[in-house]
């Protein structure tokens, strides 16, 4: 009996076993089934919320649209706490509209903005709205227009612009003269006009009290300013704009200002990007672990800019000798760049013409120039010594050895016919065989052969010169045998001038005066011209960059093969080097230039952004960007039909006459176009940066960016639909 209990327990426990495990795989099952069907029947979608964080070297400074700068990691923020009447679109390179509407009319000289509906400052409250109106738009640009505004180079986008308030939310902006490029002003961040109220408009840069606490209309708005012992770190919060369409996903975004990258490195375990890592010594970007990269570029490029007021650079044929002997792609290395540069009008494509490095075509086009190898001038002057000695009745070795005090003797043929000969002044014997001699002393008296080169003249009695003779005179035995020596290869090279073994002036070396044949060791010399004027050019760039150093270090190497002796000039400072900027105080600069989001080459290039370098230096002009003094009616004349509200097509034909007429002039060597890298953690998705103009343009994407997400059902798809999706897999 105790056996069958025995018996029947154990039975139902193995039961209980079975029947547990049969559980424990039914419901594993139905969850992998589950797990899969909710895979396939759903994706994943930006989820709202999360604190972004970035990391940049920088200085913090109050945050105004009207004072940052162009570039640099305040106007970052600026571009997501201000917004402006029109935005630029980094992947359709266009600008629209932001936060107005825009009518242009058909000759493209009145603006007319109207703002949209329901935008309201960042200190709006549910209690108190404050919403922008057109006196805001209003006060931000005509006090630009003020002639007391800290800004000067801003207040040259509105000069000679007339701003009319049409109503509460419509202004007008009334040009003079159609510019097509005029939308692209107004895209600047609008500023309330009650933040500002009783502040003088010379004293508008210093009103912090706005500037670490900024109110906007931008995406996001200012929540908190502190200083650590790391960083400055700034926070912004996701404002909710009733206008806007787009739906920002990021709740925060924290800014963490370094004074130096080894700094921000101390911090990187905490930041999700990093703006602007720089390069390593072997021209790779420093990225850290768990980050990915980004790499762009702006439309800028950087170049060699001919200071054509210097009469040295004013001979067409040593530029474009320079730029043909420019290794574009070795220079471009060196800045850590692939996109190499031939000219500035960054939106045409220039495949079909690129210039490519020609050592030979170079040398070729510098010998057309007035400038040349010391070798050359000398050769042609033996040549022209030697073929005026070839014929006439004085007839004598070209090189003497004669101490001072010595006597030269030199006889000829008798003269028929002719009586009081002089040779170099000194009274010829006549003999009675019909011969003739002349004792022409060494000792300094009239007619005394000087060392060096002398011209004798033979002259009758009236003075007529008889004939004439080139002789070289040197006391040192060693310089007789190299002057010999020259003489020989004088003769060879006539001898060989012909056939196929003909030799040049570079098969040449000028050494202590004389000509030797050149050997593999000797460097190229120094170009001349024909007043002995050594081609010697001073290269200026700037400081804040120290790629430029070994750019223009690479550029002294590049151009003494070239015959150019190059000195750099590098300031110790950012603002002596803005000096000698201004004053054109160089031959060639090493600099960079960005068109923004316009494209427009005219201040660059355009006469009327020539310096003015006569006068004082009070008259020195900010706004003179056109690095080259480079004038030509032709420019002029194309650059305005650009600006002007012109037809696609004859913009485009405008365009590449522009293109070659620079190729022609040459007013500078284009190098590449600088690129940029951006670090990411990988956990921070939806980052596409399209076509950046400034590197803040980055950020106009950012409601595509997002830390979180979530799976969403497809259309039509539920927990519904798992029953039938099981009994579609059993058929």
């Amino acid at each position: 009996m105790h056996s069958v209990r025995q018996h029947f327990f154990r039975w139902i426990r193995w039961k209980h076993a079975v029947f547990s495990l049969l559980l424990v795989a039914f419901f594993g099952s139905a969850a992998i089934l589950q797990s899969r069907f909710y895979r396939e029947n759903t994706f994943l979608v930006p989820q709202e919320g999360g604190t972004y964080i970035e990391g940049a070297i920088g200085e913090f400074r109050p945050l105004n649209p009207w004072f940052v700068l162009t570039n640099d990691v305040n106007r970052d923020m600026v571009s997501l706490i201000f917004t402006g009447l029109l935005r630029y679109n980094p992947h359709t390179k266009d600008i629209e509209e932001d936060l107005a509407l825009l009518d242009v009319s058909s000759d493209g000289k009145i603006y007319t903005v109207k703002l949209k509906e329901n935008i309201f400052w960042h200190d709006s409250t549910k209690e108190h709205l404050h919403p922008v109106t057109s006196d805001d738009i209003l006060f931000t640009f005509k006090t630009i227009q003020n002639p007391d505004f800290p800004n000067t180079l801003l207040q040259q986008n509105f000069r000679g612009v007339e701003i009319v308030q049409i109503d509460e939310r419509t202004v007008q902006f009334r040009l003079e003269e159609s510019y097509s490029f005029f939308p692209s002003n107004l895209t600047l961040g609008l500023l309330p006009r009650r933040s500002f109220e009783g502040i003088p408009v010379n004293r508008l840069s210093e009103v912090f009290d706005f500037g670490f606490h900024p109110i906007g209309t931008g995406p996001y708005r200012f929540k908190s300013l502190i200083q650590t012992e790391l960083s400055t770190e700034i926070t912004l919060e996701h404002f909710i704009q009733p206008a806007s369409s787009e739906i920002h996903h990021l709740e925060r975004m924290v800014f963490r200002v370094f004074p130096n990258f080894r700094t921000l490195l101390s911090d990187v375990g905490n930041l999700d990007g990093i703006r602007l890592v720089p390069r390593e010594d072997d021209g790779t970007f420093m990225m850290p672990r768990r980050f990915d990269v980004l790499t762009y570029s702006l439309p800028q490029y950087t170049a060699l800019f001919f200071n054509l007021d210097h009469p040295v650079l004013r001979d067409p044929k040593l530029r474009l000798g320079l730029q043909l002997g420019t290794n574009k792609e070795e220079i471009a290395h060196i800045a850590g760049s692939s996109l190499i540069v031939d000219t500035p009008f960054l939106e045409l494509d220039t495949s079909d013409w690129r210039y490519q490095f020609d050592a030979s075509a170079a040398q070729g086009a510098l010998f057309d120039s007035e400038w040349y190898f010391p070798e050359k001038l000398r050769l042609q002057r033996l040549l022209e010594e030697q073929e005026a000695n070839r014929v006439g009745m004085l007839q004598m070795d070209p090189i003497v050895l004669l101490d001072t005090g010595a006597i030269v003797t030199i006889t000829g043929a008798f003269l028929k016919g002719k009586t009081g000969l002089t040779l170099n002044d000194v009274l010829v014997e006549q003999s009675s065989t019909g011969s003739w001699t002349a004792f022409v002393p060494t000792d300094g008296s009239t007619g005394s052969l000087t060392l060096g080169t002398n011209l004798l003249r033979l002259r009758d009695a009236k003075g007529a010169i008889i004939d004439s003779f080139y002789l070289w005179r040197t006391t040192d035995p060693r310089a007789f045998r190299r002057a010999s020596l020259e003489q020989k290869l004088v003769t060879d090279f006539l001898a060989v001038r012909s056939s196929e073994k003909h030799l040049t002036a570079m098969d040449f070396f000028l050494e202590d005066g004389h000509l030797r044949s050149r050997r593999d060791q000797d460097p190229l010399g120094t170009r001349i011209n024909e007043k002995g004027e050594l081609l010697d050019m001073v290269l200026l760039t700037s400081p804040s960059l120290p790629v430029y150093r070994d750019i223009a270090e690479n550029i002294v190497k590049q151009w003494k093969e070239l015959g150019v002796l190059i000195k750099i000039d590098i300031p110790d400072t950012r603002e002596q080097f803005e000096e000698r900027l201004l004053a054109r105080d160089y031959d060639v600069v090493l600099f960079g230039q960005s068109l923004l989001n316009n494209l427009d080459t005219y201040p660059y290039w355009h006469s009327s952004a020539v310096q003015r370098t006569q006068g004082k230096k009070s008259d020195l002009r900010l706004d003179a960007y056109n690095l080259s003094q480079y004038a030509s009616f032709e420019v002029d004349a194309l650059l305005e039909v650009i600006r002007s509200f012109v037809a696609t097509k004859e913009r485009e034909d405008a365009l590449l006459e522009l293109r070659d007429a620079l190729k022609k002039d040459i007013p500078a060597v284009f190098l590449y176009s600088p690129e940029y890298a951006y670090a990411y953690r990988h956990d921070v998705k939806g980052i596409d940066f399209g076509t950046p103009a400034l590197h803040s343009d980055r950020f106009l994407t950012v409601a595509n960016w997002y830390l979180k997400q979530e799976r969403v059902f497809s259309d039509g798809k539920s927990w519904w639909s798992f029953f039938p999706w099981i009994l579609s897999l059993l058929s």
